[in-house]
């Protein structure tokens, strides 16, 4: 089957440099992911903590499911997020130290596993949000220059 990307967050690339990326499995129910294959998951808002050796998701919404009645749960709980041991207390002292940030990057599904894409992550300053804008801008007038002449 491979690989159907979900959601992105999008915002992450604008406010954020991505050190490193990380796939994470998550825990959830059954009318969780019958709202995911809806589409209905936002990743706007939402962060990595680490509490008590475990990896857990905060303020991912997911959309309650239209036929879910009782068995809905809190569109903004918490969600557990499943890796090695290692590798979340090797996260835990790299986000403590040095002052990073754990970010969902993107949602998808990886054969019929929901997995999310975790980026560790340094905020940008002003000055460099602007240096990345400009970057962007010249690269796309480099590209439309380029198509135009090779029509010509």
């Amino acid at each position: 089957m491979g690989i159907k990307t979900i959601a992105e967050n999008r915002a992450v690339r604008h406010e954020y440099f991505i050190l490193e990326t990380f796939e994470a499995g998550i825990e959830l129910l059954g009318t969780e992911v019958k709202s995911i294959r809806g589409g209905g998951v936002n990743l706007k808002d939402s962060w990595c903590a680490v509490e008590h050796g475990e990896l857990f998701i905060k303020q991912m919404h997911i959309s309650p499911y239209e036929r879910g009645n009782i068995f809905n749960r809190d569109s903004l709980r918490p969600r557990r997020l499943l890796m090695h041991k290692k590798e979340i207390s090797s996260l835990y002292g790299k986000v403590k130290q040095q002052g990073l940030t754990l970010i969902p990057v993107s949602l998808y599904f990886k054969d019929s596993m929901v997995k999310v894409q975790l980026g560790l992550c340094k905020g940008k300053q002003l000055h460099d949000k602007r240096d990345s804008a400009a970057e962007r801008s010249a690269k796309r007038d480099i590209d439309r220059a380029l198509k135009s002449r090779n029509n010509m």
